[in-house]
């Protein structure tokens, strides 16, 4: 082979090399005002503590995500303070986008290095529930990418926590499968085809992937939604969520990927970032997915 052969099928790789974009979910557990216990005792409406916002823009430099997916975010004001102390400690994320909901306390918002080509707020999605209709409590966010190897669409959700809010339904989980079947709903409406269809559905689920919830967002009939990626940390555990006053741990915040986007996933899995900060940031550990989408 000649150097001249050489050196243009070495030009040719980088020519094909695969465009990146690396996405991570991540609740930030109460970053705004809440009622929450502090050194003084219990307050109401108390900030989330600056040692705790410290080791979370940490946790947020480490991972170095192109794109983040929040949840329990306090609302825009929230989003412009983190985007300040991230940028002045040297990481820029231009773009963000919130989530107008029910629940005014814990948004959902996305925040991106890249430009949004379109963002739609999902507000007024319903679902029955004991007889009368219900909204999703905290929407759905979509957003989408363009990309060298064309779209890319984001869902971002945040479903229903498991207390309970009534009697006859223990741990809200039949309003959980509700408000998942009207976001399976509104994404099959964007994307009727998802065979062919370039999505994730990421967030905190609040449930673990055997539950109806991801049942319902995974499949509707013989029709496969998305695919729920597997997801482990450097030590190979799977647990997203702990729950200190117990020492219980699961996983209920997971990455979703559409079956015409499931080839891009770099190594078919998701990861978990479980470096020690991110005990001090969040009862939550990020899920990050990095797509290799190619040219």
């Amino acid at each position: 082979m000649t150097l001249r052969v050489v050196f243009l099928w070495l030009a040719a790789l980088a020519w094909v090399r695969a465009e990146t974009i690396t996405i991570a979910t991540y609740n930030v557990e109460n970053y705004g005002a809440a009622d929450r216990m502090t050194e003084e005792g219990y307050r109401k409406e108390y900030p989330k503590p600056e040692v705790q916002k410290a080791a979370l823009r940490k946790v947020i430099r480490a991972v170095d995500a192109d794109v983040w997916v929040l949840q329990e975010i306090g609302g825009a004001e929230y989003v412009r303070e983190l985007q300040r102390d991230l940028r002045r400690e040297g990481v820029e994320y231009p773009h963000a986008a919130v989530m107008e909901a029910a629940d005014e306390a814990r948004r959902v918002a996305v925040l991106s290095r890249r430009a949004f080509a379109e963002v739609v707020r999902h507000a007024e999605l319903e679902f029955r529930y004991f007889g009368e209709r219900e909204k999703v409590k905290r929407g759905l966010i979509e957003v989408r990418f363009e990309t060298e190897a064309g779209d890319v669409t984001l869902f971002g959700v945040h479903l229903k926590s498991r207390y309970t809010d009534r009697a006859d339904d223990p741990r809200s989980a039949k309003r959980r499968e509700g408000e998942a079947t009207a976001i399976r709903d509104a994404v099959l409406r964007r994307f009727p085809a998802p065979a062919a269809a370039r999505f994730l559905i990421v967030g905190d689920f609040n449930d673990d992937k055997a539950s109806r919830p991801l049942q319902r967002m995974r499949r509707r009939g013989e029709t496969v939604i998305a695919e729920l990626l597997p997801a482990a940390d450097s030590r190979g555990e799977a647990w997203t969520h702990a729950y200190w006053k117990e020492d219980s741990y699961t996983r209920v915040d997971h990455v979703l990927v559409s079956p015409g986007l499931l080839s891009a996933v770099r190594g078919g899995a998701a990861r978990i970032f479980d470096a020690p900060e991110v005990r001090e940031a969040s009862d939550h550990r990020p899920v990050v997915v990095t797509l290799e989408l190619g040219k």
